[in-house]
Formats: C-alpha cells, structure tokens, sequence
C-alpha cells in the first residue's frame, strides 16, 4: 500500500471564489440513526469533532454532517492545480451501521472523469485501504486519499483492477493529452449553473441532494466581507 498523503497539512482555509455554500438539510438518502448503535453514533461524532485537529481536515475541503442523520456527511472539495484544477467536486460519505468495523462509502454528486470514479459517482477507496483496520483508519484518512486522488503522483500509482472507471485510467497512460482535456471538462461543468447552484431541477432529479449548495455572493457582500476580514484586494504591477 503506498501513501500519497505526505507530511500533514495546515489549518483549513477558504476559497477566493465569488461563490459561497449554502448549509441545508440532506434528506436524499436518509437513514435514521437507530440503524447505528450508540457506540458508533458516537465514533462518528467523535471522527467529525476530530476534524478540528490542525492536520485532520485536509486544505480546500468542507465537511458538514446532515441534519437528520449523523451517518452522513455532505462535503466540498476546491481543487487549485494539477488536471482539475479550479474544480468544485462535491461528494456525501456515508457510513454503515458497523462502523468503524466497515468504512464509509464516498459519491461524488458531479460528473467526475476519474479511473477511481464510476458513473454514478462511486469512489473507490482501495488503492489507500486495502483492508480497513477499524481504530487504525480514520475519515480524516479517508479525506486525505479523496484529495490526494486528484493529484498526479497518486494518478501514476492507481492499478487498474482498483479503477471503477476503465476507460479513464487507460487513457491516463495512453493520451495524456486528452485525459487532461477531460479533467478540464470536469472542473469546467463544476461550475455551471446545476452543478454549482443546483438550477436545473428536473436534471437532478437522479442526483442526491446535498448539504452545501452554493448562491452567487453579490458584489457589495462580497466587499463587506473582504473588509471585515481584512482581506485586500490583489493589484498587478504597472
């Protein structure tokens, strides 16, 4: 088993996209939280609580559990380099009754062009978890892979027998070309309209709906909160 995952990351931080999330109930799968026992209820609680640590919440990825069900949890990836840069990837973990004895299960919401990505949003864990070992593996690990998937050091690493999506990894190795062209398709429907701001709902009536939809920041709101953080605004060099 490799480790793609490197020294641990800093404090999480925020995009500079003029875009924000919007928290909502998740109610596309619901489960209710008697199909967990009270010991894994609490593991659970404890994994998200765990995410306050420095090194456990990977850079650019927000997590928040659903309101009716801690057994799921909605999350946001903002990719900045490699092949899907300036992505906005959105994705549920759910975790099954057992856990930690089973791992959570990831799907992404977009149409991800990923050898690790199936159709219907599936993503596999099994290039980083070959065998889960429950008290050894957490779902800080389980975030760190999910972002670390995305970049080209663990890309050149994926077998195809972990891929769910054939096709992507064998156009990895033999067209790179157009493997990055897909990547970039990828990160470019991220961010159209029912991708991001969830318009179109007849098209989403085959997609779970998530937690952290997103609604166009308005320029005035967008200043108030730059100043109220402090933030300036970047000048190029005359």
């Amino acid at each position: 088993m490799f480790n793609p995952l490197g020294p641990p990351l800093d404090v999480l931080t925020r995009t500079k996209s003029q875009s924000r999330p919007v928290h909502r109930s998740s109610k596309s799968t619901p489960q209710p939280l008697e199909a967990a026992s009270p010991a894994g209820r609490a593991a659970i609680a404890l994994e998200y609580a765990s995410l306050r640590n420095r090194s456990h919440c990977p850079l650019g990825l927000y997590v928040v559990p659903a309101v009716d069900t801690i057994l799921i949890w909605d999350a946001v990836l903002f990719i900045h380099q490699g092949y899907y840069a300036d992505s906005i990837l959105k994705f549920k973990l759910t975790f099954p009754s057992n856990y930690p004895e089973r791992p959570p299960t990831v799907q992404f919401i977009n149409d991800v062009f990923h050898p690790l990505i199936s159709s219907n949003g599936t993503f596999s864990l099994m290039p980083q978890f070959r065998a889960w070992r429950p008290n050894q593996h957490h779902v800080f690990d389980v975030l760190h892979f999910i972002k670390a998937a995305f970049k080209r050091d663990v890309l050149d690493k994926i077998e195809e027998a972990d891929c769910l999506n054939k096709e992507a990894y064998k156009l990895y190795h033999e067209s790179t070309t157009s493997f990055a062209a897909l990547a970039t398709q990828t990160s470019s429907l991220s961010h159209s309209d029912t991708a991001l701001y969830e318009k179109d709902q007849l098209s989403l009536k085959t997609k779970p709906l998530h937690a952290m939809p997103f609604s166009k920041l308005k320029v005035k709101t967008l200043k108030e909160e730059r100043e109220r953080l402090g933030l300036k605004e970047w000048k190029m060099d005359q």
